[in-house]
């Protein structure tokens, strides 16, 4: 009895093991789309706050029905609704010095388009040359950065440059990361592609903390 009374009974202090997170259920519109030409992976929602999923919201405005607006302070663009709705999805935005802002027209679309970087890109960037204008720009597919769609906005008759996008890079979604372009879910912007007419007006609101080139 004294010698069983010196034992410890003292167990092995176990370190807690922290839960794996839970990653959010990924909804329909966010599924993968593999009838496309370049099959769309499902969007990694966990990386993709829930404010920027695609909704249909209130929002009034005296701006027409079928206006696309860019709300680049908040990060949203807004296809105009009948009865003061209108559809939202999350962007990402031209960084500071690259982005733009201003009134323009939807010239036309391009499903799974080239993409042709400017020449003043290119001098930015010489890694870019390959992909150049006069070497034909970049063949089309996931890893092209216009993605599955894109939208061509004019002034008038002149192209501004600027774009209207996909991107596989879902969590650039809410950020300011590209040269100048409007960039949505691949998802997402075949959404809005199929829903907006050539010609739609466009307004850009400009970032009031970030300097925007104005056109129109």
């Amino acid at each position: 009895m004294a010698l069983t009374g010196c034992v410890s009974t003292r167990s092995a202090a176990v370190a807690p093991v922290a839960p794996e997170p839970v990653r959010p259920v990924t909804p329909l519109m966010y599924a993968a789309i593999p009838d496309e030409k370049f099959p769309i992976p499902e969007v990694d929602v966990s990386k993709v706050d829930e404010r920027w999923w695609r909704a249909e919201v209130d929002y009034p405005t005296k701006e027409k029905v079928g206006t696309v607006i860019v709300d680049t302070p908040n990060r949203y663009l807004y296809h105009v609704r009948p009865e003061g709705r209108a559809m939202r999805y999350g962007v990402g935005v031209g960084r500071d010095g690259f982005s733009w802002a201003g009134r323009g027209h939807i010239a036309y679309k391009r499903e799974w388009p080239r993409w042709n970087p400017p020449d003043e890109m290119v001098a930015r960037q010489p890694e870019l040359e390959p992909y150049s204008i006069a070497n034909g720009g970049m063949g089309p597919g996931l890893h092209n950065p216009l993605g599955s769609r894109a939208l061509y906005i004019h002034e008038g008759n002149r192209d501004t440059i600027y774009r209207v996008h996909g991107t596989a890079e879902d969590w650039s979604i809410g950020k300011a990361v590209s040269s100048g372009c409007i960039r949505l879910l691949n998802q997402d912007v075949i959404h809005l592609a199929d829903n907006v007419r050539d010609g739609s007006a466009i307004l850009v609101i400009p970032d009031p903390s970030g300097g925007q080139i104005l056109v129109g």
